[in-house]
């Protein structure tokens, strides 16, 4: 019998003493990697994250008649808005696509009803920002501080070292996967397999608040052209964006067709809030559909207005309602330091962010 899903109150979140310490840390060290990229390419751009393989435009269904446990916030009744879908891979600078490195998908919901949150200054949109395995790299602030430092000290490096490295890698990853394991640490500096990125299922790998309860989100394929790519290696041979060409190859042909997720904490000492790098047990609580996502054939870049919106926006699980306020160590550390990278952005490059007229026209 599946246990009652945990309730949310403030106290599920502990907070370490020198926590402040380690997000100042962690914005200067964001700080660093753009100052680097900005000076190489002119042009100011993620700190992480920074390469784009897709900007897709979709339409997000919430489904009707859900369970009282699922019908929270966003998912408290049946409703339709219009998404824009962010495909990215891991580093700060941008790097051919022969270099491996975990994806991210971020996703912002727009026209959101409810009380939003500080942080999203008057956005009404509905941000999770998702990776493509199920738990974080580092447990916590201070060790994912630790593992951005070691990214920050790779920027700017030859990249004919970053290839080279990328492919010992893969080649270690692989023989540990022959014999029925996996290395979380070697996927994420470069032995991550280079597979088709819509066949991905993508986690948001840290807690947020699902009204009155806990939960993680994962977005999965499910239309049959999606499904078909779910491991499906890419040929990066001289092709230093293959990624965006293969991605671009199935949106304009066939769009396709996602789930979105929901897994509730059911137990929070099997299933901690402040430890990401903990998978939670999917026999214990499985990932639940709340909602479809449904994307028409499009141009998923190349256009002037998927460049507006890769450019003039930025993601933040800060940015979205109180009923879904992210939680834990993870997301505490990145609420400063997206913001602080964003600005530098939008300062360097000129141009302020203005998410939602930007999104609406992608969605026109």
């Amino acid at each position: 019998m599946s246990q009652s899903p945990v309730r949310y109150s403030d106290a599920v979140e502990k907070p370490i003493d020198d926590e402040e310490q380690v997000h100042r840390d962690l914005i200067d060290t964001m700080r660093s990697i753009t100052e680097t990229t900005s000076k190489d390419y002119g042009h100011a751009v993620r700190s992480v994250h920074a390469k784009a393989h897709g900007i897709i435009g979709g339409e997000l269904t919430i489904a009707a008649d859900l369970p009282p446990e699922l019908a929270q916030g966003l998912f408290a009744t049946a409703s339709t808005h219009k998404v824009v879908m962010r495909i990215s891979t891991n580093p700060g600078d941008i790097l051919d696509d022969s270099v491996s490195a975990p994806r991210g998908l971020a996703l912002k919901i727009l026209n959101v009803d409810g009380e939003h949150l500080p942080d999203a200054q008057g956005e009404t949109t509905q941000n999770i920002v998702m990776a493509s395995a199920p738990a974080f790299a580092a447990p916590d602030a201070a060790a994912f501080l630790k593992s951005l430092k070691q990214l920050a000290a790779t920027t700017d490096k030859a990249e004919w070292a970053k290839k080279l490295l990328s492919t010992t890698l893969r080649g270690v990853e692989s023989a540990i996967e022959a014999v029925g394991g996996k290395s979380a640490m070697l996927t994420t500096m470069g032995g991550a397999p280079i597979t088709h990125p819509l066949g991905d299922t993508f986690y948001s790998q840290t807690p947020y608040r699902y009204g009155d309860y806990i939960a993680k989100f994962a977005l999965v394929p499910v239309s049959e052209n999606l499904t078909r790519l779910t491991g499906d290696k890419v040929n990066t041979s001289d092709r230093p964006d293959a990624l965006r060409e293969v991605v671009r190859e199935e949106i304009i042909e066939q769009g396709g067709t996602w789930e979105l997720r929901v897994q509730l904490n059911t137990d929070l000492d099997k299933m901690p809030v402040e430890d990401a790098s903990v998978e939670w047990d999917e026999e214990a609580s499985p990932y639940r559909t709340v909602g479809r996502i449904t994307v028409a054939p499009q141009l998923s870049m190349g256009t002037d207005l998927a460049g507006a919106a890769d450019e003039n926006t930025f993601f933040s699980p800060w940015h979205g309602l109180v009923a879904h306020r992210p939680l834990g160590s993870v997301n505490r550390a990145r609420r400063q330091a997206y913001e602080d990278s964003s600005n530098f952005r939008a300062k360097f490059n000129g141009c302020p962010m203005h998410d939602s007229r930007a999104l609406e026209s992608l969605n026109a």
